[in-house]
């Protein structure tokens, strides 16, 4: 079942997010900072600030699951990694071996863990709740190029393996080629250009996604 979503985000008349798009199996949200790429994934999950007006309609109520950019905000300094689990033990298990990461994760407190660790463990802690639509949320930004990839890869076995939607939010266009079979590509709120990714990729149309795309390109030089 293909996914429709209409967001609609106010601050009393100012208008922060107006966007509508279509989730078949993965969907990549691009843009720069301040674009309102993490206000479109708060949007979705119900934790948009009391003070705003939000209208949201979608033509099917998904078992949504967030994965946040910080690791660190969704779990407690304080408590070891199995406590941070609300399921089975060997299903958690399982899972933190599916994305290579060692049963004895499970005894270790957040800051034994590398960052690349950390998010793992976030995703196993999201998966595990067999969601239908997961939502990344530049999952990768705080991690070196190395540990994106390898990250990335995971999140596309998982895919693969359960079979839920992805709702990928990153401002680094190139990453979407991944496993991302189309794309929107938002700016100030508003979807200036989206297709298949392949196509936008490689004949945008809108002069704010050339600008992404050389940006990207030019950090690699």
């Amino acid at each position: 079942m293909i996914n429709i979503y209409n967001i609609a985000i106010k601050n009393g008349d100012k208008i922060l997010l107006d966007v509508k798009f279509n989730i078949n199996k993965s969907i990549a949200i691009v843009g720069q900072s301040g674009s309102g790429k993490s206000l479109l994934a708060k949007a979705i999950v119900g934790i948009v600030p009391d003070n705003l007006t939000t209208d949201i309609n979608t033509s099917h109520i998904d078992k949504i699951r967030l994965v946040p950019q910080n690791p660190f905000t969704s779990l407690s300094p304080m408590s070891r990694v199995k406590e941070q689990f609300f399921c089975d033990k060997q299903k958690a298990i399982d899972m933190l071996n599916i994305l290579k990461l060692d049963t004895d994760t499970m005894d270790k407190f957040p800051a034994q863990l590398s960052g690349g660790q950390l998010q793992r463990v976030v995703i196993a802690m999201a998966m595990v709740d067999s969601p239908s639509l997961l939502i990344l949320d530049e999952p990768t930004t705080s991690l070196d190029w190395s540990k994106r990839d390898e990250i990335l890869e995971l999140i596309k076995l998982l895919q693969s393996k359960f079979g839920f939607r992805i709702l990928y939010i990153t401002h680094d266009i190139e990453t979407t080629k991944v496993f991302c079979d189309t794309i929107a590509v938002l700016k100030d709120g508003l979807i200036v250009e989206q297709g298949l990714t392949d196509k936008v990729l490689n004949q945008p149309q809108h002069s704010y996604t050339r600008k992404l795309i050389n940006s990207t390109f030019q950090r690699k030089i």
